[in-house]
């Protein structure tokens, strides 16, 4: 039987290779929006897969808000036709500037960032006073994560701060919860209700303040299904649209499957244990301990070492192999993976038909 990662023509793929599996992909978003009740409730997050293809994919489905990271992830959805986009970081330095040629120049798209220190509010306040632009913020709440965010019991002055600045709109407050890794679900869904307690507490102490509906932004990937029927509240997952083998195995709960591989190819055979393949860390996410990926057609391969362009794979009988095998593979984290290839290869009814362009991996595009 033909395995559904299995590449037809793949011997006009080039290895090491980003393949990507539209099918899958678009069952992924339809899931999530099954999950969250509504695609109105979701806010996806496109740092993962870094293409308008596939945000042109979940607009067809009726996404209309996401989040990014960077300012080529928002020109990337602004082009793409993405009507709202929050960029889910506090501009700093001439990212200020490159946010507001956003706006000036995607007049379609309602774009907006995140805050969480009163000084700094001002200082994006008098850059968009002097471009004559009106900016859409979100607090930035730390909800647990101690990553970025202003701290809970300062959160009100802040709010107090931006509703007395003449450029800056407050849109709500975004708490990100990617802290909450906890296997069972009842257990996620009680670290999120206690992260949720945060950032609703300040929503109902703001919402007086302003004379239209304020919004939250909460739940990566794990954490959303806790957030999807909360009131006022938009889910931001991204890891789903691809999957990948480190979620796939912490989160066996979720539904969503595999729609992102990495093809590599046996380019030695060091002994009777021993394989080289040419995957180095060049190719695949390296920040987590090996394992980095697992092989679909060779689940017996087992990373034993890795270099820039090569992996070291140890296996029972290394003779079951000739040079120039492909090995499909999944990576434990596929968000940075993406992020390390130009373009991916587009698998269609097992062939290999077309490329997009990672667009989005680049610091620029225009703006």
């Amino acid at each position: 039987m033909t395995e559904w990662y299995n590449i037809r023509n793949i011997e006009q793929t080039d290895s090491p290779a980003l393949v990507v599996y539209p099918g899958r992909v678009r069952d992924n978003i339809l899931k999530a929006i099954a999950v969250a009740g509504s695609a109105n409730k979701l806010r996806p997050h496109v740092k993962t897969n870094k293409m308008g293809e596939v945000c042109g994919m979940m607009i067809k489905e009726g996404i209309t808000r996401f989040k990014c990271a960077t300012i080529a992830e928002a020109e990337m959805l602004a082009i793409a036709g993405a009507p709202d986009v929050l960029l889910a970081c506090q501009p700093a330095g001439p990212k200020i500037s490159r946010l507001l040629k956003l706006v000036k120049t995607y007049r379609e798209t309602l774009f907006s960032c995140l805050t969480d220190n009163e000084e700094h509010a001002g200082v994006i306040n008098k850059q968009c006073s002097e471009e004559a632009v009106t900016l859409n913020v979100y607090i930035d709440l730390n909800v647990g994560m101690n990553r970025t965010g202003v701290h809970p019991e300062k959160a009100y002055s802040l709010a107090q701060e931006i509703q007395s600045l003449t450029h800056l709109r407050l849109a709500g407050i975004h708490g990100y919860d990617g802290h909450i890794h906890d296997k069972d679900m009842s257990r996620r869904q009680e670290a999120a209700d206690r992260s949720f307690a945060l950032a609703n507490n300040l929503f109902e102490q703001i919402q007086p303040l302003f004379p239209y509906p304020l919004r939250m932004v909460m739940g990566g990937t794990p954490a959303f299904p806790a957030h999807v029927r909360r009131q006022h509240t938009e889910c931001s997952p991204g890891t789903f649209v691809f999957w990948d083998w480190g979620y796939a195995h912490a989160f066996p709960d979720m539904p969503y499957r595999y729609a992102a591989l990495v093809i590599s190819r046996v380019i030695s055979v060091i002994g009777r244990h021993h394989l080289c393949i040419d995957l180095g860390y060049k190719a695949v996410a390296a920040e987590s301990p090996l394992p980095r990926v697992h092989f679909l057609n060779a689940p017996e391969a087992v990373p034993v070492a890795q270099s820039e362009e090569h992996l070291v794979v140890q296996t029972p009988d290394s003779s079951h192999y000739r040079l120039g095998d492909v090995l499909y593979g999944v990576p434990v984290h596929i968000c940075p993976t993406v992020a390390l290839y130009e373009k991916a290869h587009i698998i269609q009814n097992g062939e290999a038909v077309t490329t997009w362009q990672v667009i989005a991996r680049n610091r620029s595009i225009h703006i």
